[in-house]
């Protein structure tokens, strides 16, 4: 068999970015930055974070009403009722509840701490009030980037959008893909032969988390800067696909 390689590598001087920038702008001017030119099947793996941004997903607290549900649950997870009220707005049901985490359904479909709303690395001071919450539709994103690139380059890339989630048997979050165009989320290896012959029986694999996590560890969480990641050399043959894929049916959920 061949030598089976994955590259990945941070791109360099990415710009803070405002609502209404063009990501795919950003995306080659950083990749010119970094010496390198986008090529059939690349995978452009984003943060989540910046997407958020240029779709101008930013919230002021001040502008939010917090009802009376959202008070309750705030009393019991120790948060500002009108963080929770946002949090109602942007998933479909409540899961658990504790103090500093809202366990909820995700409007996009996923599980999800404070559905995902974060204030970390969105520019605030001790007294701003904003808050980020995720993309409305990011394997939609993703596709009209994915779209973008090509008419601009010529060059058929995947574009995948990432979030650190948390699991539920699991300490820790994970880097997780939330949106994807262009390559498959879940591989169903099933049939596949092992290495006496035998045929694989259970075997799916998350291939768009397993990027996800590994481009999230040369990203960073913190103060690094590095919210765009390329990452060549994926050892599977593409195939449409995206992010919902991924989401396991609630009746099948033993976690719920």
């Amino acid at each position: 068999m061949p030598a089976a390689e994955l590259s990945l590598r941070a791109l360099d001087g990415v710009p803070l970015v405002r609502e209404g920038d063009d990501l795919a702008a950003i995306i080659l001017a950083a990749m010119d930055r970094s010496g390198l030119t986008l090529a059939d099947d690349d995978v452009v793996v984003l943060a989540q974070k910046i997407v958020s941004k240029a779709e101008g997903r930013m919230v002021h607290l001040g502008t939010v009403s917090a009802s009376t549900r959202a008070i309750e649950i705030a009393a019991a997870a120790d948060k500002d009722p009108r963080v929770v009220e946002l949090i109602l707005a942007e998933s479909d049901e409540v899961l658990r509840v504790r103090p500093g985490a809202v366990i909820v359904a995700h409007k996009l479909g996923f599980v999800a701490a404070n559905a995902g709303i974060d204030q970390s690395n969105i520019g605030n001071r001790d007294s701003d009030d904003r808050v980020l919450l995720l993309p409305r539709d990011p394997d939609g994103t993703c596709c009209r980037l994915r779209e973008t690139l090509k008419a601009r380059t010529g060059a058929d890339c995947v574009v995948m959008i990432i979030d650190s989630i948390g699991r539920a048997w699991r300490n820790g979050t994970v880097g997780t893909a939330i949106g994807l165009s262009g390559m498959a989320g879940l591989l169903d290896l099933r049939t596949k032969p092992d290495l006496f012959g035998r045929p694989l029986k259970s075997s799916e694999l998350g291939l768009a988390d397993e990027l996800a996590a590994a481009a999230s560890l040369i990203m960073g969480q913190a103060s690094e800067g590095r919210p765009i990641v390329l990452a060549r050399g994926v050892p599977y043959a593409r195939r449409e696909g995206d992010a919902r894929e991924l989401i396991r049916a609630k009746e099948l959920d033993l976690f719920r």
